[in-house]
């Protein structure tokens, strides 16, 4: 009789267990891929303005013309005609199911899709490649540039012409940070030969029917906080032209870029921080000279 009642204890608390875990996987599958990472997702507290595009997850049914949406506030699932937007290269990224994404509704049937974004994909770090150019005097042309890098040493050219990773990650929450920051004593790089292009200080991003906004800034140390503010802040609104696996290309006022994905953070310019540190350890030799 008491083995009877402890396997029946047993056996209730297993169907408790399973009872509660269903509970939370039913919860958490309402609630994964929420980019706010709060409640203010559910009541879209923190779109933008004007912002016309649906969030939600991806649900089981997405077909190559139609695709299932479940919105975050777990209502109930709206399915969208992608036929036109597939045509037109307006699905970005490759959507699993449980995928964060936008979907910006036609404005003439709300059951067409003018564009669908995944951005659980979007989200990662992108760089690009960036080159120096000489440091010239001011007033100097192309031509001058051109004969000084004619005359200049290979061996010059080996050690200064490092190419840099450029870019930006987008994080949870609208977070977003630079990436391609080199470790290098401004001593020596005001004294270089070379100078590389201004690196961006990003410090969130949004999304606004379906275009990627990315806010940068200039840094300024807040001595009394010991910390660093961000002024002058500006946005940057791109369209995303595509997105696929590890490729982004994004479009602002008629320009473009490419960027691939980078999954390793501590990777990103590995060569360029060693060659700037050959360099100082050069400049120290030399003074101890």
């Amino acid at each position: 009789m008491h083995g009877y009642i402890n396997s029946f204890h047993i056996i209730m608390n297993k169907f408790s267990f399973f009872i509660i875990l269903g509970i939370v996987l039913l919860v958490a599958s309402c609630h994964k891929g929420e980019a706010p990472g709060n409640d203010a997702a559910l009541s879209d507290e923190w779109k933008l303005p004007g912002d016309r595009a649906i969030y939600g997850l991806t649900c089981d049914g997405c077909t190559d013309s139609v695709f299932v949406l479940l919105p975050l506030d777990c209502s109930d699932p709206i399915s969208f005609n992608i036929i036109k937007a597939h045509k037109q290269k307006k699905v970005l990224g490759h959507a699993k199911i449980g995928d964060w994404v936008a979907v910006v509704p036609s404005e003439e049937d709300s059951t067409v899709a003018e564009l669908v974004v995944n951005l659980d994909e979007l989200k990662g770090t992108w760089c690009y490649i960036v080159m120096p150019r000489l440091r010239m005097a001011p007033g100097a042309t192309a031509k001058d540039e051109a004969r000084m890098m004619s005359e200049m040493p290979d061996s010059v050219k080996e050690t200064y012409f490092i190419p840099r990773e450029y870019g930006f990650a987008l994080k949870q929450q609208w977070q977003a940070h630079s990436v391609g920051y080199v470790r290098q004593n401004t001593t020596i790089e005001d004294e270089s030969p070379v100078v590389y292009p201004r690196l961006a200080y990003f410090t969130k991003w949004k999304m606004w029917n379906g275009k990627l906004i990315i806010t940068s800034g200039e840094p300024m140390m807040n001595e009394e906080a010991k910390k660093f503010d961000v002024i002058n802040e500006h946005n940057d609104t791109c369209d995303i032209l595509y997105l696929m696996n590890d490729s982004l290309v994004l479009g602002s006022e008629g320009a473009t870029r490419g960027y691939y994905r980078h999954n390793n953070m501590s990777e990103v310019n590995k060569e360029a921080n060693a060659a700037a540190e050959k360099i100082h350890q050069q400049a120290l030799d030399e003074l101890k000279k």
